[in-house]
């Protein structure tokens, strides 16, 4: 697995994340041996690797999802156990997953509702999704059943529902991979925007040629 980054130049900012010796096993299988790296506001941080790497099981102890059997996590400078991905979120990470979580038979809003800690007024959440997904390239109809919606349509409910969130890190978990074309251009504008706003992006891939 390969590490590599980009932002706007000159010094570099206290890191937002950082891993150090962060190692995970399973019975039989290294998952990820003493991984370092860091992600700094507004970078673009990919993480490359072929099918298998352990890129998943890293970015998973990132948002909680699973914890390291060695190694420290440190958020803007301090070093924490994230718990869970409440916890996560609560810190400002987001994540979008390689497999969706979406209810075919519910329309977008109650999707991003339900995977919310706080939705708040559903008439209020509807409007925040119009002019959130509009700002950012990802028009979406709160009112659409899901399962009348391409796959790159429902990639959007997914990062919509991280970015009405304020993520101050996105991790995105090899997003191109049901992609057409114009769509994979479309998620790489909005990539650029949000880092452009300072949001830190995440970036695991297998593609060599998207980084």
């Amino acid at each position: 697995m390969t590490a590599t980054g980009t932002n706007s130049g000159g010094a570099r900012p206290v890191p937002r994340l950082e891993v150090k010796g962060v190692t995970k096993r399973f019975p039989g299988v290294l998952a990820n041996d003493h991984v370092d790296f860091a992600v700094a506001p507004g970078e673009v941080h990919a993480l490359l690797g072929e099918n298998g790497a352990g890129k998943s099981t890293l970015v998973k102890m990132i948002y909680g999802v699973l914890h390291p059997d060695e190694g420290t996590l440190a958020w803007n400078g301090e070093v924490m156990q994230i718990a869970d991905p409440h916890a996560a979120r609560a810190l400002g990470i987001g994540m979008v997953f390689q497999h969706f979580s979406l209810f075919e038979a519910m329309t977008v809003l109650e999707n991003i509702a339900l995977g919310m800690d706080r939705p708040g007024d559903m008439a209020m959440l509807s409007e925040r999704v119009r002019d959130v997904s509009e700002a950012y390239g990802l028009p979406l109809d709160p009112d659409r059943d899901v399962y009348t919606l391409s796959v790159g349509e429902r990639q959007r409910i997914e990062i919509v529902r991280c970015l009405l969130q304020n993520p101050k890190l996105l991790i995105m978990d090899e997003p191109t991979s049901v992609l057409t074309p114009q769509e994979v251009e479309r998620l790489f504008e909005t990539l650029r925007k949000l880092a452009a706003e300072g949001v830190s992006i995440l970036y695991i891939s297998h593609k060599l040629e998207e980084i």
